[in-house]
């Protein structure tokens, strides 16, 4: 029985509209915050499909929903996602111990995994990994700027049929702006310069973009510019030491240029170039990070730090496209080099014991080649083939420098060796249309192998390599426009990183080192996916569900010792336990009234991990989610009001904070929330459009899980890691 919690207050209005809520996309406006059913997208089956047609559950976030939020971000951009979140928790580092936001947006949670088993392309090439080791902590959502894209899809489920290692939870394909995006019929030159102010992080950005033709050739150049302080929250603790709850002061700069070259050599062949550069620096004060009186010797009176992420990349792509081609119709191949690198400096000041330092970098650096051809054939049954490669090779390198190195190292020093990383997968993919139904079956091969080099790098260093087969059978039945439902079987995999390999840390002053693990097997992921969609006049639903199985999840373990400086803890990475995730998720949207969308969704998963026969919850499980909305879309302004509400996290569906090797204290629980954002559009001329939007209307004080996460129940600053209050941004856009 529904009682009038705030979950039914936010979805009432569209549960009178329909029994029945959607899984599908939330709006019927081409200029929606989140794709309609009938949108295009390319990530489920590397063909353009319909998003209502295909057999799992994809979303596609437009250039003008991202601009109509005034997004910095990819929490930004994605905050209305039913079961996406982003953690950024707040920045309350240390030099050498927590990495509490040092990693910034750390990456990508779908349907309740994250980190690396959530595969990132941008433009079909792949984001750097994070990494972590103590302090120093890499994450994935800078490496990219939401003001070059022009859309992002997310797909739910295994993506190792289509793209190989990594997506065993998921992908998120990032495409960026193409000339044709700006270029208007008729014209030579088009382009657009924007510009916002944030008040949540007292933010101010701006971008020139432009697009030209001439001949067979067009042009795209695009350079962005974002400078801002610290994202505000709802602490009040003003204390300069570790009793802080007020966020730490920074500053950070971020500039991204991106161009692109295309040349059509024939009718049915083209040829493109792009360059994509990004560099984003932040100092940050991190006054919570100084000791609270009474001090001692060691005691930390300051402490500075200045990070630098830096992503270059350079492509090559050769298209061909002849639907009268006799066996091939579409073709495309993509040579691809791609530079990133993390640096992060720490200063510390302590009472009367020496000063240290921390210099720590992570580069990762990419070549690549992936080629995907099209063949369809007509008759009794049609059937659109589609086949092809990639392969990778990608050097990873760590380095721990400063000063004071901990007792019994030296500085500098690896982490894990310099390693090359291998990858070779081939693909073969069939739609078959039958009348009513389409049927997709896919196969993939893949193989890779870590070669590292013991230069510079204390501890054995040793090879692995493995090969992994993945099949996947997906099924639509369009079997009236009011119902058609869907399932499908898939299969994921995600090799070991480099780090997990092979590692080497000793500190026997405090009894524990780490070391590699040469016999790691690679995760691997069963997802079974049903449900079903369909349209009734101005009403679009959808209904799934699903369950995820894993095994040989890779963790980190105390595998032998007592922790003393005779027999140390030896921690390493294993395939130690399994983990099960299941839940359902519904949305709907009613277009009424010529020119009002009314939307809703819910979504509400569970997972648990099993280790030695011990089931736990798996933490980064979020909680249920529910969003519900109404907008009015007219040619001159539009308005929209979003009410999302999230559920409590109950205590048990924790697993507590580890303080000995054997005990753990409770975590703390977030209690339900219910925000009201609010957001509008004015075009006063044909060419100038302006966006407002207010988030958090009622100034309500709450915390999401994603960011809290790994907080102790009794910790006396909550209060840090709440989300921002009462914020507001606005923007122009004028087009030329």
């Amino acid at each position: 029985m529904l009682r009038k919690t705030p979950l039914a207050l936010a979805l009432g209005m569209a549960w009178g509209i329909t029994p029945v809520v959607a899984l599908a996309q939330q709006t019927t406006t081409p200029d929606t915050e989140v794709t309609r059913l009938n949108e295009v997208t390319v990530s489920s089956t590397r063909t353009e499909r319909r998003v209502d047609n295909v057999p799992n559950t994809v979303t596609v976030t437009t250039k003008k929903s991202i601009e109509e939020k005034n997004a910095r971000d990819l929490k930004d951009a994605f905050s209305e996602e039913l079961d996406v979140s982003v953690r950024t928790a707040p920045s309350r580092f240390t030099a050498a111990g927590a990495a509490t936001g040092r990693a910034g947006s750390e990456g990508i949670n779908i349907r309740g995994l994250e980190g690396n088993r959530v595969l990132m392309l941008v433009d079909g090439i792949r984001l750097p990994n994070s990494f972590s080791f103590a302090s120093f902590s890499t994450g994935r959502g800078d490496f990219l700027d939401v003001d070059g894209l022009k859309s992002a899809e997310i797909l739910r489920g295994p993506s190792s049929t289509q793209y190989g290692s990594d997506g065993i939870a998921g992908a998120v394909s990032f495409r960026t702006l193409d000339p044709s995006d700006l270029l208007k019929p008729g014209s030579n030159f088009n382009g657009f310069v924007r510009g916002g102010y944030a008040s949540v992080d007292n933010s101010w950005n701006g971008t020139l973009a432009g697009a030209g033709k001439s001949g067979g050739w067009q042009g795209l150049l695009l350079t962005s510019y974002r400078q801002g302080n610290e994202v505000e929250n709802k602490g009040s603790d003003n204390s300069q030491n570790a009793n802080r709850t007020k966020p730490n002061p920074l500053d950070y700069d971020n500039s991204y240029a991106l161009g692109k070259v295309a040349y059509a050599i024939t009718p049915t062949q083209q040829l493109g170039l792009t360059f994509e550069t990004q560099n984003r620096k932040q100092a940050t004060e991190v006054y919570s990070g100084r000791s609270v009186p009474p001090l001692t010797a060691a005691s930390v009176i300051d402490l500075d730090t200045d990070d630098q992420i830096r992503r270059d990349r350079v492509s090559l792509e050769h298209r061909y496209t002849d639907l009268n081609g006799s066996w091939l119709q579409r073709a495309e191949t993509r040579l691809y080099w791609q530079d990133a690198t993390v640096q992060q400096f720490s200063a510390e000041d302590r009472l009367t014991s020496v000063d240290r330092t921390r210099d720590n970098t992570y580069t990762q650096k990419v070549v690549g080649l992936s080629t995907q051809l099209e063949s369809n054939f007509t008759g009794a049954v049609n059937q659109r083939v589609t086949y092809g490669v990639d392969m990778s090779q990608s050097d990873f390198t760590g380095v721990r420098d400063g000063t004071v190195p901990p007792f019994g190292e030296t500085f500098p020093t690896k982490p894990f060796p310099d390693t090359e990383y291998t990858l070779l997968g081939a693909f073969v993919q069939d739609e078959i249309e039958l009348g009513k139904f389409s049927v997709i079956p896919g196969l993939r091969f893949d193989s890779y192998k870590l070669t590292p080099s013991s230069d510079g790098y204390v501890g054995a260093a040793t090879t692995l390599s493995d090969q992994a087969v993945t099949p996947r059978l997906g099924v639509v039945w369009r079997l009236v426009p009011a119902f058609a439902p869907y399932a499908q079987y898939s299969q994921g995999f995600r090799a070991p990183t480099p780090d997990e390999v092979n590692n080497g840390f000793t500190n026997l002053a405090s009894g524990y080192k780490s070391v590699g693990n040469p016999d790691l097997k690679p995760e691997h992921a069963d997802s079974f996916e049903a449900g079903f969609r369909g349209q009734v006049a101005g009403l679009r639903y959808s209904l799934a569900g699903y369950e995820n199985r894993y095994k040989d999840f890779i963790s980190q373990t105390v595998v032998s010792g007592a922790g003393t400086i005779a027999n140390p803890s030896v921690y390493q990475y294993v395939n130690y336990s399994k983990a099960r995730i299941s839940g359902w998720e519904a949305r709907s949207e009613y277009a009424f009234l010529t020119r009002w969308t009314a939307n809703a969704g819910l979504a509400y998963m569970k997972g648990t991990t099993e280790t030695n026969g011990i089931t736990q919850p798996l933490d980064t499980i979020q909680p249920l989610k529910a969003v519900g909305g109404l907008r009015f879309d007219d040619a001159a302004w539009g308005a929209r009001a979003t009410v999302t509400y999230s559920a409590a996290k109950k205590q048990s569906d924790t697993t507590g904070i580890p303080v000995t090797s054997t005990t753990t204290t409770p975590a703390y629980a977030t209690p339900a929330w219910t925000i009201l954002d609010l957001g509008a559009y004015w075009k006063p001329t044909r060419n100038l459009s302006i966006f407002a939007t207010l988030n958090n209307v009622f100034d309500k004080k709450y915390w999401r899980w994603s960011d809290t996460r790994g907080l102790a129940d009794n910790s006396t600053i909550k209060d840090a890691y709440t989300a921002p209050g009462r914020n507001a941004s606005i923007s122009a856009r004028y087009d030329f």
